[in-house]
């Protein structure tokens, strides 16, 4: 069973960091994109908002405009996680964190890692919340 969870969420004043991961098992990461999205309150499933993705199959990674520069995607190998930096981080950026995943051929992710449609896989979110 294909399983995400994710952890590091909380409470952060205006410009501080915090880290989230995105544990998975029951697969091999080998041929999956991972990504991570973004759910702003009073938004609906469907306007979730792309962050940052990172493939494992060609190794590409990209980013939203609002994240480049602040975010940065990670991948730990051995402990099967996916780590989310966020620096500098803004009350804008308060939202329900995801990390989802999935598989597609090699040089789709820079197509599709974006887009939260794309993902058939998708852990249970984390609450971000940054105060002015």
């Amino acid at each position: 069973q294909l399983l995400l969870v994710e952890s590091g969420g909380g409470l952060v004043q205006s410009g501080g960091s915090l880290r989230l991961s995105c544990a998975t098992s029951g697969f091999s990461l080998d041929d999956y994109t991972i990504g991570w999205f973004r759910q702003a309150p009073g938004k609906a499933r469907e306007g979730r908002e792309g962050v940052s993705c990172i493939s494992f199959t060609d190794g590409e990674i990209h980013y939203a405009d609002f994240a480049e520069g602040r975010f940065t995607i990670s991948r730990d190998n051995a402990k099967n996680t996916v780590y989310l930096q966020m620096n500098n981080l803004k009350p804008e950026d308060t939202a329900v964190y995801y990390c989802a995943a999935d598989r597609w051929p090699k040089g789709y992710s820079e197509y599709w890692g974006l887009l939260s449609y794309r993902y058939d896989y998708w852990g249970q979110g984390a609450q971000v919340t940054v105060s002015s």
